[in-house]
């Protein structure tokens, strides 16, 4: 008779399964390098805090923590999409209007509750999408700082639900976490560049 061995932590020397047992961590630096190769201001990161926010207020809205990847995959195919659009700030206003719609669909199914749900992640889309739409009217350094510590806000938001365990999955809270940290980093340095 042989007994099962529980899953243990990684060997110091099996770098390939430490690797993926922190995907989300590499994906977040990976993308990152992404999103501020070639970034030139403050605004142009706007959409990013307001996605921060979206991801999780949809989540809570259709109650679903697994669809924070959909959503995320969503908000980057918004950002995407309007860099082929004449309107600079448009991916931002997109994505606050799927906030609203996100909301009134999860107040309608009845998502008013837990506190720490739906109305936590409403307060959460208004400061982050209110700071992003400060960021386009002000741009320029003070954007950038502003977004920088957006994220910075929010990277303490996806600690908090990590290891809270709630609204998203982990590896979404893990992932935003990452991305936030560098892409704040990333926006001071920019800007001091300047």
């Amino acid at each position: 008779m042989t007994t099962a061995i529980p899953d243990s932590p990684p060997r110091s020397g099996d770098p390939a399964r430490a690797v993926l047992r922190r995907w989300p961590t590499a994906f977040g630096i990976a993308f990152a390098a992404f999103v501020v190769w070639g970034l030139a201001s403050g605004a142009d990161l706007a959409p990013v805090l307001t996605a921060s926010g979206l991801v999780y207020l949809a989540s809570a809205a259709l109650g679903r923590r697994g669809a924070a990847w959909p959503v995320f995959a969503l908000t980057f195919v918004v950002i995407g999409a309007a860099g082929f659009t004449p309107w600079e700030d448009a991916a931002t206003w997109v994505l606050i209007g799927l906030a609203a719609l996100f909301a009134a669909y999860g107040l309608l199914r009845g998502a008013a509750r837990p506190a720490e749900g739906l109305p936590l992640q409403a307060v959460g889309m208004a400061v982050f999408g209110g700071a992003a739409a400060v960021v386009l009217l002000v741009g320029g350094d003070l954007g950038a700082y502003l977004v920088a510590a957006g994220l910075l806000g929010h990277a303490a938001w996806d600690l908090h639900h990590h290891r809270a365990d709630r609204v998203v999955v982990r590896s979404m809270a893990e992932f935003c976490l990452v991305l936030d940290v560098l892409i704040a980093v990333a926006m001071v340095v920019v800007a001091l560049r300047n």
